[in-house]
């Protein structure tokens, strides 16, 4: 019997660290170069949606999808937004944004600031963060180093410091939710928090909008306390329905959270 049960815990000392994808397969995390493609379960009934299993060691490398603290008592969402370029739409976007009073966090690419950097300056100088989305949007999982990485983020910090005079703030999200458990390390590492999401809908294509109808029906349905909100600001329709979308929320209760909140960090600079 003794034997037996040696056997089995020398048998789960060599089995690698592993998680369950939705479907049932079995997923090898312990291997960190994996590539994970983010998504969110959607929430139902106003309940927020649970952490996908085989993502569950991103909580210990600084990775957030969902503000786990928030109450009944202090309805929360973060608003957060990922660009690469200026359509006309953005700026219509921090217009509304300035009416309400809300602030944003907006993941952007060297091009925008390079492109458009008054338009980045006013996001900073109206208390919006301007987080690190790379420099180039390119599938960060196929790096192998973390000076490859480093240079990556830190190429858009440049670019922001000399078009701008800011920094870029310490929020990272990768590219296409692409990320691995040497990324989310490496982030870390570097100074940054991994901001990932618990809600988004089919907003990015310019060329497939969807009506303002319906993407006010998928975006209150799927609504839930301490979500992070993506969107892409270059959506025609969400710079249409962002008004009516916001004057929802402020009626139900809901405020404007900043994701120094939602990570529980001080406002420091990348290193």
């Amino acid at each position: 019997m003794k034997i037996k049960v040696m056997a089995a815990l020398l048998l789960a000392f060599a089995l690698p660290v592993i998680g369950y994808a939705s479907g049932g397969s079995v997923i090898d995390v312990s291997n960190n170069s994996n590539c994970f493609n983010w998504y969110c379960k959607k929430s139902e009934s106003g309940n927020p949606p649970p952490l996908p299993t085989e993502f569950s060691f991103i909580k210990e490398y600084g990775g957030y999808y969902i503000d786990e603290n928030a109450t009944e008592e202090d309805k929360v969402i973060y608003l957060t937004f990922d660009c690469g370029y200026e359509n006309g739409n953005i700026e219509k976007i921090l217009d509304t944004l300035h009416k309400h009073d809300a602030r944003g966090a907006f993941f952007v690419l060297e091009n925008l600031i390079k492109k458009n950097p008054e338009l980045v300056t006013r996001m900073v100088n109206e208390g919006h963060l301007v987080c690190n989305h790379t420099s180039n949007h390119k599938d960060m999982t196929k790096i192998r180093n973390i000076e490859e990485f480093k240079a990556e983020l830190d190429e858009l910090n440049s670019v922001m410091l000399e078009c701008t005079g800011h920094e870029i703030q310490a929020f990272y999200r990768p590219p296409e939710g692409k990320f691995n458990l040497e990324n989310l390390k490496w982030a870390s590492e570097l100074g940054y928090k991994t901001v990932f999401w618990s809600c988004a809908y089919d907003d990015w294509d310019n060329n497939r909008q969807m009506s303002c109808e319906m993407a006010m029906n998928k975006l209150m349905s799927r609504l839930h306390n301490g979500e992070v909100l993506l969107l892409h600001p270059t959506s025609a329709t969400n710079a249409a329905i962002m008004d009516e979308f916001l004057t929802t929320l402020e009626g139900m209760g809901y405020r404007f959270g900043n994701l120094y909140e939602l990570t529980g960090s001080s406002m420091i600079e990348p290193r």
